[in-house]
C-alpha cells in the first residue's frame, strides 16, 4: 500500500467516475483501476461497485475511504510542519463559506496571500451542517459559518460579524420613497430567497413569523448567482447581506436596509480542535483573529 492508492480512492469519490479521477491523479485510467485492485487485494476486501462504470462504494469501502481521507490530511500536515519548523506555510488552505455569508472571504484570502505568498487556497461555498461535517473529517482547514448551532466541544470559532439585511432590486421595476424598510413592505414583494434550510433562509423565515407575515415567494434556488440574475431582470427582490457587496454586480442594482432585519447568530471563522490540525490552519486562524475585530 501506498500514499497514491489512497489518493486515487479519494479522488475516486470526489468525481464519481474512473476517467475524470485518472485525469484529477495524472495518470492513465487503466494505471488508477489497477492500482484500486491492487489496494483491495492487499486488504482482501471489495471497495468498489463496479459494472461498466463507476456505481459507488461498497460498506467496507466506505470505512476504507474514511481511514483514507485521515491518512492524506495527516500526510498533507506533515509537510506543512516540516515547513513550518523551517520558517515557512505553504500548502493549500482549504475554506468553506456559507452562502450569502455577508463576509468576504476574499478579505481573508487576500490577508493571507499577503502574508504567505507561497500558500495556494481551495474556497468553497457549502451549508453550515457541511462546513461542520467537513472540517470534523478534517476535509476543510477553516470554515466561516453561522455560530448558532456550533458545538464548542468539537470546534473552536471567532466571531467576525453580525449580518444584517438588505432588500437587493433594480430601481427601474420597483421603487421606495422610503430610505428603510419595515417587513410588512417586504410581504407585498415579489421576493426570491434562497431555498429553505440554509441559515440565511431560516433568518428571514423568522422576521416575517415574528411579525405574522408571510412572503410573496415567486423564486427559490440554492444558487447565489441565480438570486442575483432573476433581481437584475426585474422577476424579484433579493433579501441579501447589507455588506455582500451585490450592488456591484450590477450598475442597475441597488440595496435598501431593511428595519430591525439580522442573521440568527453572527458569522464566524472556525476551525475544529481535534488533532490532526495543521500548521497552516492554525497560523491562519491566528491571523485572522488578530486583524479582524469582532463585533461589538
Amino acid at each position: 500500500m501506498d500514499i497514491k492508492q489512497l489518493k486515487f480512492l479519494v479522488a475516486l469519490e470526489r468525481t464519481r467516475h474512473f476517467g475524470q479521477a485518472a485525469v484529477r491523479c495524472h495518470v492513465t485510467q487503466p494505471t488508477l483501476s489497477m492500482r484500486i485492485r491492487d489496494l483491495e487485494e492487499e486488504l482482501g476486501l471489495e471497495l468498489i461497485r463496479r459494472s461498466h462504470r463507476f456505481e459507488g462504494f461498497t460498506e467496507a469501502g466506505l470505512r476504507v475511504l474514511a481511514w483514507a481521507r485521515t491518512l492524506l490530511a495527516a500526510e498533507e500536515g506533515l509537510h506543512a510542519e516540516a515547513a513550518a519548523c523551517r520558517g515557512q506555510l505553504v500548502g493549500t488552505l482549504r475554506l468553506g463559506v456559507v452562502p450569502l455569508a455577508g463576509f468576504d472571504p476574499m478579505n481573508l484570502v487576500g490577508l493571507f496571500a499577503e502574508l504567505h505568498p507561497s500558500l495556494r487556497f481551495m474556497v468553497s461555498v457549502l451549508s453550515s451542517e457541511q462546513i461542520f461535517e467537513q472540517l470534523g473529517r478534517n476535509q476543510l482547514d477553516l470554515g466561516i459559518s453561522y455560530l448558532e448551532r456550533l458545538d464548542r466541544v468539537l470546534f473552536d470559532a471567532y466571531p467576525l460579524t453580525e449580518v444584517h439585511m438588505g432588500l437587493l432590486h433594480d430601481p427601474r421595476r420597483f421603487g421606495f420613497a422610503a430610505p428603510v424598510l419595515g417587513w410588512a413592505a417586504l410581504a407585498e414583494l415579489p421576493l426570491g430567497l434562497l431555498s429553505t434550510g440554509m441559515h440565511f433562509r431560516q433568518s428571514i423565515d423568522h422576521g416575517f413569523r415574528r411579525h405574522g407575515l408571510t412572503p410573496n415567494l415567486r423564486l427559490e434556488t440554492d444558487a447565489v448567482y441565480l438570486l442575483v440574475r432573476a433581481v437584475s431582470a426585474g422577476l424579484c427582490c433579493g433579501i441579501v447581506p447589507l455588506e455582500g457587496g451585490f450592488e456591484g454586480e450590477s450598475e442597475h442594482l441597488r440595496l435598501i436596509p431593511i428595519e430591525d432585519a439580522r442573521t440568527l447568530a453572527p458569522l464566524g471563522l472556525i476551525i475544529r480542535r481535534a488533532a490532526p490540525r495543521s500548521p497552516l490552519a492554525e497560523a491562519c486562524f491566528r491571523e485572522a483573529k488578530a486583524f479582524f475585530r469582532p463585533p461589538r
